[in-house]
């Protein structure tokens, strides 16, 4: 059955709000498809598509199919949908929502961005250097880019840049012609079973590529992204970046003030050795490494390397990575999507960068039952990195409870001031009270606690006005 984009008919999205499943959906309407879509909440994604031209639903009911001919769905849609029970009886296309990018994709050099940690923000960077290189690439991220306007966008550039999720194995229905892997991680257990099963996926992945052009930019530094990297030279093209010796893209001399970092990037073009400066305006040694991938990427689309240094260097941040939401009495809010004990701690360095002198404060909520089971220690020994921390309750998302795991595995074992946080308005109360002017507070997780930002602010400013 083909998939090509002028054969999908009329597409029906269910969870059409989502960030992952609304870029899709934007591409496709940018590619004259007709969209609907539905979910649970109204909100300014399912505004803005129908904005567009999609035909948008709030609430899920059989109704709001009409006459599609395709259904997309993500793997957060449980089988009992009662629209996605309808579409199975109507007999209906169902596609996974990366096999439906898979298709609007099609024709175009694909640049997959994958692996365990900071695949948006540098599928972002790629998207943001190309444009200000002078390109037009197409592209769907994962999360709102400042600097983009838009989560994604189909343009009539060569290029499409993606952000590939491997945390239910999706990623493997792309066919890039450039892979870039940021790093692998045991992580996504709860779909996986084993952490061999992880690198099996990035190994697959890897082989995706096409043999005769095909190339996988992948960190030197990160143990897993360099053994997949050792694994598939010789069967296709490797392009390593990182601080270590011996990667392709070398970083070097990374000077970091506040929020910003200076850094030289070492590297070899048409067989001459060359160096060019990279300055950054968003924190952390992890957006270094990020950045030098999309630099890599931009070495192999033919990007002058100074034109590449200069997009990087208007790049501004993604949404949900440390993000700032505001300040009040002298402290500053950021907010960070960190749900990985590896991601926490790069949150956590890049906080006490923009601190110097004075405090971190987190407010951590963790996400999923079976990575709060399997990572507890990691994510104390992260969190420990701060001054203060509150642990709220497990965001679930698509899972169910699971006996005796709770908050308090990770919370027991704190080495810092804090613990466990069931109050959110307490936890809240109490955050501020710590907080004194020049520290940070970070939100923490991949959950709801994105939306405790504005109300710290809130909290902050009531603070000085008291004084």
């Amino acid at each position: 059955m083909s998939t090509a984009v002028e054969n999908l008919g009329r597409v029906h999205f269910i969870g059409l709000g989502g960030a992952g499943m609304s870029a899709v959906a934007r591409v496709l309407l940018g590619r004259g498809a007709a969209v609907s879509g539905s979910d649970a909440a109204d909100s300014r994604g399912l505004q803005s598509l129908a904005a567009l031209g999609a035909d948008v639903h709030v609430g899920h009911d059989p109704r709001n199919l009409g006459s599609a001919d395709t259904v997309v769905v993500s793997s957060a849609i449980r089988d009992t949908n009662p629209e996605l029970v309808a579409a199975k009886e109507r007999g209906l296309r169902i596609l996974h929502r990366s096999e439906a990018l898979a298709a609007a994709m099609d024709g175009r050099l694909v640049v997959a961005v994958a692996g365990t940690h900071g695949k948006t923000t540098t599928t972002a960077m790629i998207t943001v250097m190309l444009q200000a290189a002078g390109a037009s690439p197409s592209f769907a991220i994962g999360g709102d880019v400042a600097a983009l306007g838009v989560n994604a966008e189909w343009t009539e550039g060569s290029v499409f840049v993606a952000e590939a999720d491997e945390s239910d194995g999706s990623f493997l229905n792309y066919r890039p012609r450039i892979g870039v892997v940021t790093n692998v991680e045991a992580d996504h257990l709860d779909h996986y079973g084993s952490a061999e099963a992880v690198f099996d996926s990035f190994d697959r992945f890897a082989a995706l590529l096409p043999a005769e052009d095909g190339v996988l930019v992948a960190c030197h530094d990160d143990d897993g992204a360099k053994a997949l990297a050792d694994r598939t030279a010789g069967a296709r093209r490797v392009r390593t970046y990182g601080y270590t010796a011996g990667a392709d893209v070398r970083i070097s001399d990374t000077r970091s003030v506040g929020s910003t970092s200076n850094s030289i990037l070492s590297f070899s073009v048409d067989g001459l050795d060359s160096q060019q400066e990279l300055q950054l305006a968003v924190p952390g040694r992890h957006n270094v490494l990020n950045a030098a991938a999309a630099f890599a990427v931009g070495l192999e689309l033919g990007v002058d390397p100074a034109a590449a240094a200069a997009g990087l260097a208007s790049f501004s941040g993604a949404a949900r990575r440390f993000e700032a939401k505001g300040e009040g009495s002298g402290v500053r809010v950021f907010d960070d999507y960190a749900h990985h004990p590896t991601e926490v701690a790069a949150a956590l360095n890049a906080a006490r960068t923009v601190a110097g002198q004075y405090a971190v404060h987190v407010v951590f909520q963790p996400h999923l039952f079976s990575r709060t089971r399997e990572f507890a220690a990691e994510f104390a020994a992260a969190l420990s990195l701060a001054d203060t921390v509150r642990v709220l309750d497990i965001y679930a998302a698509r899972e169910d409870p699971v006996e005796g795991v709770t908050s308090r595995l990770i919370s027991d074992r704190l080495t810092t001031d804090g613990g466990y946080a069931p109050d959110v308005d307490e936890a809240l109360q109490s955050v501020v009270d710590s907080a004194r002017r020049g520290d940070i507070i970070l939100t923490v997780g991949a959950g709801d606690v994105t939306r405790l930002g504005p109300r710290i602010v809130g909290l902050l400013a009531r603070k000085e006005g008291v004084r």
